[in-house]
């Protein structure tokens, strides 16, 4: 997969998950990161991903949807309700998640 993801013309929307993971269990949220990253681009409305960490553990990932019905089945997904639960529980410090429409890309 591409670092920069191939949108269509806006609008369309971004979620952005900031997160801090904890030390815990490396093997194991890299085998559920891969299988969310899978799983998502399977998902109806999904568009692309960008995602990035650095040696700390602070992390960025923003998926791109077409439409906010499609983020919210995304979140509802079984597997993705599982992966969320899990995070929370042991491989997040903190995190955060926002929603956006994006308007316009390219320069201003």
């Amino acid at each position: 997969m591409d670092f920069l993801a191939t949108t269509p013309k806006p609008p369309y929307y971004a979620v952005i998950f900031t997160s801090q993971r904890t030390a815990d269990d490396a093997a194991g949220y890299e085998a559920m990161a891969q299988r969310m990253l899978q799983l998502g681009a399977q998902q109806p409305g999904f568009l692309g991903i960008e995602s990035v960490r650095n040696a700390d553990g602070q992390g960025i990932t923003v998926s791109y949807w077409q439409s906010l019905d499609s983020i919210r089945a995304w979140g509802k997904q079984a597997e993705h309700l599982v992966a969320q639960a899990t995070g929370k529980a042991k491989w997040y410090e903190l995190f955060l998640t926002r929603i956006a429409r994006v308007e316009h890309e390219g320069p201003v």
